[in-house]
């Protein structure tokens, strides 16, 4: 993203990288690349004296530090104006007054900014941790000092989960941020997350670039996000960027920057903290006031001030950003996923759709880093138009080679409370208490699905025929008509498929479909038309056995021929294994720490041992009483998805 603008300012750039990432996208991007280190954040990304090394290497005069790692680290700004060079961002003492949650609470107190009641100090021990959530009284959020990004943050209901909660917070934020300061405030229940962007320049003048709605969210981490927020008012928006502001004169603030706010049903808003880097969901800012952020950095880091007035910022359409990630959405709304993108292709094709990613088709998405793979943002002149653009856009996305949350997202955009704007920080658990299961198809969508695979079914068919003529099948070139049996999730439908040229007259259930298209099977996306109606399928994967996994609503059916079917009721079905024995591993991660060892009575409940996976540490609990039996696995640990940690009796 940085390196886009850079080139348009004609401004020579410098990647640094770890070892693993030596192929990644900005390391081909930029002019030169360096090598920070090996994989892990804290011997590379991390790692001070390997950039201060690159910076000197180089020749660089100025570093833009991106979204995380050091980019809100006043040491590392420290180090970079002591040898002369520029850091795209605030002074140092505006990074440590904001960057620290303590500190810049008070600093919002007096800056005259509302703010949530809670602890203004460091809170040293678990047993503290709990003293001090029962004097604020319960729920709590407990969270990192220097914290961002969802991480070292959990809530707490109880004195157990205080404890639980610190014990967390603290491990989570020592490794990424090399910092394990927690605090405690009350926990606002059921609030929207909006935030104000707000930019300044050196010279006393900052504005207020209007607002995002971030209130998607999953374990404290943005999922969704829009520009502007349908809940706000012009006078709640001004009174909002009228504080964001004065917080950032406060500290005379410099640079782009974000200040977070919750905001309760009757439209009261409280400081939470500010970033002081750029975000991650800035796109969807730039999209409606039509200015490029990191340019705006760049220029006030040199020292310009800024071209615009406060009533020069515009609200131009309305911008929607999905964060696309490597995760199984189907497993806590997101665990994450790993492996090589065997095939990639963005939706660049449709008008209104912007993709900021750093991967390309033959990336690895590895267990060291976030498992991001691109911000995907779509904007129109409305909201309607805004939404119709992503749930296109995220329809003619394909990934392949990871498990992605494209079925959440698309779910989310498509939801009747999210599209009514009836939405909070809660709307997942809210909307999903059992989790999230995929898109529950209704009668017609079913008739649709069931249509739409019979008709690839036979497609496939012909085309096998087309290529070996001397193939022994079920279903003779000459036929224009064939019976199948499709099943789809318990049930099962019979079949009737007609062909005429590119038709397809499906009957399903006694009901007629009609299914046409150019079905080109080498092709990862399938435009079809179904009963008139304009759809884009992706057929993830066809196996001998006739199942189909269509990305269609991600919904997977098997369909088979008749005589296959009828035979198919004469295997023997394989039997599940018994999960409450057996302790897998729910993804691919690193042993943190295991509490048991053989011999142990376990309580059901009880943590057993903790993962830690792109930096988010995951705790996994026996699911009852039992004695351990064998535990097979230890601290430093890399583990794969499914492999098994502990045997209980």
């Amino acid at each position: 993203r940085v390196i886009k603008t850079c080139r348009k300012m004609g401004i020579q750039s410098v990647a640094v990288h770890s070892d693993v990432d030596s192929s990644a996208v900005h390391v081909k991007m930029a002019d030169e690349a360096v090598c920070v280190g090996p994989a892990p954040t804290n011997k590379s990304y991390l790692n001070m004296d390997a950039i201060m090394d690159a910076i000197r290497l180089t020749g660089a005069q100025a570093v833009h530090p991106g979204y995380g790692f050091l980019s809100e680290n006043k040491v590392f700004a420290k180090r970079l104006a002591a040898e002369g060079v520029m850091f795209i961002g605030p002074d140092t003492h505006a990074i440590h007054a904001m960057g620290d949650k303590i500190e810049s609470k008070l600093i919002a107190k007096a800056a005259k900014v509302n703010t949530i009641p809670g602890f203004d100090g460091v809170v040293k021990t678990a047993e503290d941790a709990v003293k001090i959530a029962q004097e604020i009284g319960y729920p709590v959020m407990i969270k990192a000092s220097a914290g961002g990004g969802g991480k070292g943050m959990r809530i707490a209901w109880n004195d157990e989960e205080t404890r639980e909660g610190f014990r967390f917070s603290s491990q989570e934020a020592a490794s990424s941020f090399g910092d394990d300061r927690l605090l405690i405030e009350k926990y606002i229940d059921n609030p929207r997350h909006i935030e104000i962007q707000v930019l300044a320049d050196k010279h006393g003048n900052a504005l207020w670039l209007n607002e995002r709605e971030c209130s998607i969210q999953r374990r404290n981490q943005k999922v969704v996000e829009e520009a502007p927020s349908t809940f706000l008012d012009p006078v709640t928006r001004r009174a909002m960027g009228e504080q964001a502001v004065q917080l950032a004169k406060a500290v005379e603030y410099s640079s782009a920057g974000t200040v977070e706010f919750l905001v309760d049903s009757k439209k009261n808003f409280y400081f939470l903290e500010m970033n002081t880097r750029l975000q991650v969901e800035h796109p969807i800012t730039e999209c409606i006031t039509g200015l490029d952020l990191v340019e705006q950095m760049i220029r006030v880091a040199k020292g310009y001030r800024l071209n615009h007035k406060q009533e020069d910022i515009p609200i131009n359409g309305w911008a929607i950003e999905s964060r696309v990630y490597a995760e199984d959405p189907y497993k806590s709304f997101g665990l994450p996923s790993i492996g090589r993108l065997s095939q990639y292709q963005e939706p660049l094709n449709l008008s209104n759709v912007r993709v900021d990613s750093g991967i390309q088709e033959g990336s690895d998405i590895s267990i060291y880093y976030d498992p991001m793979i691109s911000k995907l943002v779509t904007y129109g002149a409305t909201r309607a138009e805004a939404l119709g653009k992503m749930e296109a856009a995220l329809d003619n996305y394909v990934i392949r080679g990871v498990t992605h949350n494209i079925p959440l997202l698309r779910e989310i955009i498509t939801h009747p409370r999210f599209i009514s704007g009836d939405i909070s920080t809660n709307f997942l658990p809210e909307v999903y208490p059992e989790g999230f299961k995929g898109h529950q198809l209704d009668v017609t969508e079913r008739r649709e699905l069931l249509a739409s695979a019979a008709a690839l079914y036979i497609t496939a068919q012909l085309r096998s025929q087309k290529e070996c003529p001397f193939q022994v099948s079920s279903s003779p070139v000459e036929w224009n008509q064939w019976e199948l049996h499709a099943e789809l999730g318990e049930g099962g439908h019979s079949v009737v498929v007609t062909k005429s040229q590119n038709v397809f007259q499906v009957e399903v259930d006694g009901e007629k479909v009609e299914v046409s298209g150019q079905w080109n099977l080498a092709s990862p996306l399938l435009p079809v038309t179904i009963n008139g109606t304009e759809r884009i399928l992706q057929c993830l994967s066809r196996d001998a056995s006739g199942r189909i996994l269509l990305q269609y609503m991600g919904t997977t059916v098997r369909i088979l021929s008749k005589l296959a079917a009828e035979l198919n009721s004469y295997m023997p079905e394989k039997v599940s294994e018994d999960t409450s024995s057996i302790l897998r591993s729910p993804m691919p991660g690193t042993v943190v720490a295991v509490s048991v060892k053989p011999g142990d009575t376990v309580a059901e409940g009880q943590e057993i041992c903790v993962i830690e996976a792109m930096k988010m540490q995951n705790s996994l609990t026996a699911v009852k009483q039992a004695k351990v039996k064998n535990v097979h696995c230890k601290p430093g640990e890399t583990v794969g998805e499914g492999d098994l940690l502990v045997e209980l009796e």
